[in-house]
């Protein structure tokens, strides 16, 4: 009974890998979504509370932001010490397991399916825990995302399930964990589908809703239904307001694209060791901080400083300029830290001064210097990201004032337009992938591809056999009424499995039934037997590929070995004997025509 029921299971979660290879497995799908969010809500969770724990040890009032209240020397002195430890930490693992965030969770998402690694998810727990601790200029959106996006993708890899649910899954997790740390879900949800799944579809939009507005739930049920930091009241924009905020938006525009060209400069700073590099952003982050300790961490306390009219001119031209270099510095010489936390900032911070600057001129003409600081916050963040949706979304939830979308609108699309034509730029994430050729999913076909397993498109009419065998033999399968005989060359199957040897072959049943006629026609022996690689008949050179593989990669592999059709390894015994089906490069196109 145990031994049925164990069977049973085993069906059932087959049938539900098989639903999910197709592009309309949308319960199915908004099933998983609701784990992830759920996971990713209890994930960034702990990530903040082990903040907090940190902080209680290190900040004499225990909040993680305090900078200012530590002595002079101790805050010069934090930075340097957490990029030792972070060098201690990373120097010697492999230089792949140092890739995380955002950036990381894109390269898996676009060039391995989904696949999250292990010890790059494990590193991003304590990396970003001492970088927001250490007091360099870091956010913690990056690894909530990082973290949210690898639990996520381990579930659909603990269950076996075909790639293109994995991709949602990792979506999933990158909409909940920007949900959780900015109360923000629809924010969430537009900055998983325009800057990393770099999509708009029905199946992977409603997964990515669920997921997004659960992690957003998981977090208030904790922390509460606070945003990330006060926003004002009321904000009353005027018309008036437009000329000064478009000129606010060419010069964030203007920052926001020197700030990705001087994370470039990490190319030009690989000859120098890496111990030295660390050891540079540490030092200059530390002699900053010992006049200006506002640009250490995140930097949510010094938004609302700027928002109730207590920071002075020049602790915002230090965040705005000062944060700006720090942040840029510390990617280029090799330390992965988020960026969305710092670029609010920066972006607040160049919104005062200009708000300031607009109050001054036309004292009773504008709205108040706070409509500046939301927009720079908007602006800045469309800029680098080349994000403006998800900005103005992030505005509108922020602020819950929908009066102000026009001018973030115009704000946000100057600011995006001025530093795409200013630096050439395409975005931070698209600038700091590896290599330059086009993204997998700015060609059309693959990004359609991506979206179906192998599974919703192979032939399982499939039966494997020998290459010499009894007429008597080729009569039964015969009558299993296959489509496709997978033929291996070796006489022996079970060897086959261990030695594989040449690759095998794929040959039409039809081929054999006709072949089979012919001998009983001509009048030839029962006994003699039958050899399929002799008779009449396109037989096509065969490469494997794996059950959760998706449309894209099956087309991939078929340019890559050069042939015609490939095997489906079946998940749970990927060996000969076991093969879920057969699927060719016509059943691809057509599939995609």
């Amino acid at each position: 009974m145990p031994r049925r029921l164990l069977d049973m299971s085993r069906l059932n979660l087959e049938n539900f890998r098989r639903e999910l290879a197709s592009v309309d497995a949308l319960p199915q799908l908004c099933l998983l979504a609701v784990i992830s969010g759920a996971l990713t809500g209890i994930i960034m969770i702990a990530f903040r509370e082990l903040i907090e724990l940190g902080a209680l040890v290190l900040m004499p009032d225990g909040h993680a932001e305090a900078f200012e209240s530590l002595p002079t020397m101790v805050r010069m002195g934090l930075p340097v010490v957490a990029v030792i430890l972070i060098g201690l930490g990373l120097g010697w693992q492999k230089k792949s397991a140092r890739r995380l965030g955002i950036t990381h969770v894109i390269e898996r998402f676009s060039f391995h399916q989904g696949v999250m690694v292990r010890d790059n998810w494990l590193n991003q727990w304590w990396v970003g825990v001492v970088s927001l601790l250490g007091g360099l200029s870091a956010g913690r959106e990056g690894p909530a995302i990082h973290l949210g996006a690898g639990a996520s993708g381990w579930i659909g890899q603990l269950l076996k399930l075909p790639h293109n649910s994995l991709r949602v899954l990792v979506g999933c997790g990158v909409a909940a964990g920007i949900s959780a740390s900015f109360n923000t879900p629809i924010a969430g949800v537009i900055f998983a589908m325009e800057v990393v799944m770099m999509e708009y579809t029905l199946t992977g939009f409603m997964p990515v809703m669920l997921a997004s507005a659960t992690g957003a739930v998981i977090t208030q049920l904790h922390f509460g239904s606070a945003p990330a930091f006060m926003m004002p009241e009321l904000i009353e924009p005027r018309l008036l307001d437009i000329p000064w905020l478009l000129l606010m938006a060419l010069a964030i525009g203007i920052m926001a694209g020197g700030f990705i060209r001087l994370t470039r400069l990490g190319d030009r700073l690989a000859r120098v060791p890496w111990a030295v590099r660390l050891l540079m952003a540490g030092a200059l982050t530390g002699t900053v901080a010992c006049f200006y300790p506002q640009v250490q961490g995140i930097g949510y306390d010094s938004v609302e400083t700027i928002l109730t009219g207590q920071a002075g001119l020049d602790v915002l031209l230090a965040l705005a300029l000062g944060k700006l270099l720090l942040t840029a510095i510390t990617l280029a010489c090799g330390i992965p830290v988020g960026i969305v936390g710092p670029t609010l900032v920066m972006g607040a911070a160049a919104g005062a001064l200009f708000g300031l600057g607009a109050s001054a001129v036309l004292p009773s003409m504008v709205g108040e210097p706070n409509l500046y600081v939301m927009m720079g916050m908007a602006a800045m963040m469309g800029a680098v990201l080349q994000a403006p949706l998800a900005a103005i979304m992030a505005l509108v939830e922020l602020t819950h004032s929908p009066d102000i979308i026009l001018y973030g609108m115009l704000s946000v699309l100057s600011a995006a337009l001025t530093a795409r034509m200013a630096w050439r730029t395409q975005g931070f994430f698209v600038m700091t992938r590896q290599g330059h050729t086009q993204h997998p999913l700015q060609q059309p076909l693959m990004q359609a591809l991506s979206r179906v397993g192998v599974g919703a498109v192979m032939d399982r009419s499939v039966t494997v056999t020998a290459a010499v065998i009894t007429r008597e033999r080729a009569r039964v399968i015969l009558d299993a009424r296959p489509t496709w005989l997978l033929i291996h060359r070796q006489s022996d199957q079970h060897k086959a499995d261990r030695e594989p040897g040449k690759a095998p072959l794929a040959l039409l049943a039809a081929d054999m039934a006709r072949a089979l006629e012919e001998k009983d026609q001509a009048g030839v022996e029962q006994k003699d037997s039958i050899n399929l690689l002799e008779i009449p008949g396109k037989r096509l050179e065969l490469a494997p590929i794996d059950l959760q593989a998706t449309l894209s990669e099956a087309f991939a592999c078929l340019d890559d070995q050069r042939v015609d059709a490939l095997y489906v390894r079946h998940i749970t015994a990927p060996m000969m004997h076991r093969v879920s089906g057969i699927i060719t490069r016509e059943a691809i196109e057509n599939y995609y025509h």
